[in-house]
């Protein structure tokens, strides 16, 4: 046991220690805060009496609580963006402005006030609101999507000026009327990214988007039947999450410079989607990623000479979650059209916990397609990437014959399958298939060989890698 004096020289020391950061300078102490999550600066600044105007100087104001945090902590939220932005100096430029809140009127009023005296006094980059609501989804009736409908309403007519300043905004959990999200876009002038989760205008409603300004688009959920993509001539990222009509889901209008597409759905249906329509009018997606959910495979593969012109652009394909059943030969349909491809990637994974039902495992999933030419070479496709390989001939062929085809390929990179917990702690009696993935590097190295054994093979088996 330590004697008194021992212990107040062991205080002494971790005083001295802890007082060591409010002697640093200012400009290196604002840089460490701002590292971290505004309210932890907060109450880092508390700690000392040199440190407590810190806040008020911080270019970036973050706060990101989670859901539960912000039950608890939501009016917490609200005082301390009233004091940082109401205490601050109008020379101090706001690089970024992020508050995440929960919808409560009152809350939501405070915030919105502060905020929209700091647009008028401050310089201020860019700033965000990420408003979600006291309700999950799992747990919100049609009477609470509207109640909180109506509520973010109220708030956006009580606080005109701070949407109006916004260039960043996520909600969740609202079912509009049918003009509420036109006027949510006529008010919000500067906003660059908006973010729809589980959000609609009712079901099997149309939404249709015109925006001067907006750069990034993301729906996830909602019962939308169609989302028209009017005029959104500054658009140049879209990501649509499961839709739940086939005719249709998206129509891409005036998006001169969408350049990536990110889509996922289960595909439970008999209809695919066909990529030379939905981007008929769009020639400029370099990056595309398709998620299947792991079910049934709900792109239809086209021939070279109707694809070609749409995808004339492509430079990255990453195919997610293609169920293990399938055979992977259709995605070869890319390398036919897109000429430009220089990296393919996919991830094989039945991925039981996010399946729609327990029904569909015993989905078929082969989708068919046969090569325009059997002397087709591609001359671009630098990388191809698989996570999930296993050493079967269906994984071989593939690879195989893309080393065939792809004649100036660098680098083959195969990984091991995923792991997922909830999969095997919430379907037990489905037995996970006996992998095949290489482990010893005798392994590997035997499989390299047999991958490039073919006299016709150009590529080299020194280009094929097991990260794992």
């Amino acid at each position: 046991m330590k004697s008194n004096r021992g212990r107040r020289r062991d205080m002494q020391i971790a005083a001295d220690n802890g007082d060591r950061l409010s002697k640093l300078p200012n400009d290196l102490l604002l840089n460490i805060l701002e590292r971290v999550g505004t309210l932890d600066a907060v109450r880092t600044c508390i700690l000392s009496r040199q440190m407590l105007k810190l806040p008020t100087m911080l270019s970036q104001i973050v706060i990101d609580l989670s859901l539960r945090d912000l039950v608890r902590m939501n009016g917490v939220v609200a005082d301390v963006t009233d004091k940082i932005l109401s205490a601050r100096s109008p020379q101090i430029t706001i690089h970024k402005l992020k508050v995440k809140f929960l919808l409560s009127p009152s809350r939501c009023l405070s915030i919105g006030k502060s905020v929209a005296r700091a647009m008028a006094t401050q310089k201020l980059d860019a700033a965000e609101f990420e408003i979600l609501t006291p309700r999950d989804f799992q747990n919100c009736t049609e009477a609470y999507l509207l109640l909180f409908a109506a509520q973010l309403n109220n708030f956006l007519h009580a606080c005109p000026d701070a949407f109006a300043g916004l260039t960043r905004l996520h909600l969740q959990n609202m079912r509009f009327a049918e003009l509420d999200i036109t006027n949510i876009l006529i008010t919000c002038k500067r906003l660059e990214s908006l973010c729809f989760v589980e959000c609609d205008a009712g079901i099997c409603s149309v939404l249709n988007v015109e925006h001067a300004r907006l750069v990034e688009f993301t729906i996830a959920f909602g019962e939308f039947k169609t989302v028209e993509l009017s005029y959104l001539p500054k658009l140049q990222r879209m990501t649509y999450n499961y839709w739940p009509c086939d005719d249709n889901p998206l129509v891409l209008g005036f998006v001169p410079q969408l350049s990536e597409l990110n889509l996922t759905n289960a595909g439970l249906s008999d209809k695919t989607l066909e990529l030379s329509q939905l981007l008929a009018n769009v020639h400029t997606v370099r990056d595309l990623y398709l998620n299947f959910h792991s079910e049934k495979i709900w792109v239809r593969p086209e021939c070279s000479w109707v694809l070609a012109p749409v995808l004339a652009q492509l430079r990255t394909v990453n195919l997610d979650n293609l169920p293990e059943e399938c055979d992977f030969a259709w995605t070869m349909f890319f390398l036919e059209a897109a000429q430009c491809l220089e990296e393919l990637c996919f991830t094989v994974w039945d991925h039981k916990c996010c399946r729609e039902s327990q029904k569909s495992f015993s989905k078929k999933t082969d989708v068919k397609w046969e090569p325009s030419s059997i002397h087709f070479k591609h001359k671009n496709l630098c990388k191809l990437t698989i996570y999930g390989f296993q050493s079967d001939k269906n994984f071989t062929s593939y690879i195989r014959r893309t080393m065939k085809t792809a004649v100036n390929i660098q680098e083959i990179s195969l990984h091991d399958r995923k792991v997922c917990k909830i999969c095997a702690e919430k379907f037990p009696q489905m037995e996970a298939r006996p992998s095949s993935y290489p482990r010893t590097d005798e392994e590997k190295d035997s499989l390299r060989k047999k991958i490039a054994a073919k006299p016709t093979m150009v590529a080299s088996p020194a280009m094929i890698h097991f990260p794992s």
